[in-house]
C-alpha cells in the first residue's frame, strides 16, 4: 500500500447539485495538486438516483453505474472526504453510499482526510465525529487533523476561500495526507 501514483480520492460527501460540498472539492485538489499528488472527486450528485434500491443488499453488485463508483473505493489507497453538516450529522446518501460498498474490505486499512463545513460556527465538528466512528468500526485510519469550515458562506467565495487560517490548515493536512 501507499503507491504515489494511485490517486486520493476525494469524496464530495452530498448528492445536492451544485454544493458548496462541492466547490471545496475542487479547491482541496488544487491544493493536493500543489503538493505534487494526483486525486480524482467522486462526487455522490452522480450516484443513480435509485442505487438505494438498484444497488444496495440483493442487488448489490447489479447496478454498473454503482459499480463504477465502488472500483474508484476499491482501488484507492487514500481519501478525503468532504462533509457538510446535515441536522447535526453527516448527509444520509453518504451513509448509504458507505452501506452500499463491501463490507469490511472497501475501507479496512485505507486511510483518510475529513474536512467539515456548516453555516454555523463549529464546522461539522458533530458530523465529523460520527464518521470517524464508522470509519474506526470499518478499519479505516483518519487523520488526527480534522478541519472544521465554520461560516463557510462568509469565507469562501467565487472559488476562493479567504479565511488564512482555513488556507493553513487545509493546506497541512494534505501535506500530512500525502505522507500518511
Amino acid at each position: 500500500m501507499n503507491d504515489p501514483t494511485t490517486p486520493i480520492v476525494i469524496i464530495v460527501g452530498t448528492n445536492r447539485p451544485h454544493s458548496v460540498s462541492r466547490q471545496i472539492a475542487d479547491y482541496y485538489q488544487q491544493i493536493l495538486h500543489r503538493n505534487g499528488a494526483t486525486s480524482t472527486i467522486l462526487d455522490l450528485h452522480e450516484l443513480p438516483a435509485d442505487f438505494t434500491v438498484s444497488a444496495l443488499y440483493s442487488n448489490n453488485g447489479k447496478s454498473e453505474a454503482f459499480n463504477q463508483l465502488r472500483k474508484l473505493v476499491d482501488d484507492a489507497e487514500k481519501f478525503v472526504f468532504i462533509v457538510p453538516e446535515y441536522n447535526g450529522s453527516y448527509p444520509g446518501v453518504l451513509k448509504a453510499f458507505i452501506d452500499g460498498l463491501p463490507y469490511p474490505n472497501s475501507f479496512t486499512n485505507k486511510k483518510a482526510a475529513l474536512v467539515g463545513l456548516s453555516s454555523n460556527t463549529q464546522g461539522a465538528v458533530i458530523a465529523l465525529s460520527h464518521l470517524n466512528d464508522v470509519f474506526s468500526y470499518l478499519g479505516m485510519n483518519t487523520l488526527a487533523l480534522r478541519v472544521k469550515l465554520g461560516l463557510i458562506r462568509s469565507y469562501f467565495s467565487n472559488g476562493i476561500i479567504t479565511n488564512d487560517l482555513y488556507n493553513e490548515l487545509l493546506e497541512m493536512q494534505a501535506r500530512q495526507l500525502i505522507q500518511f
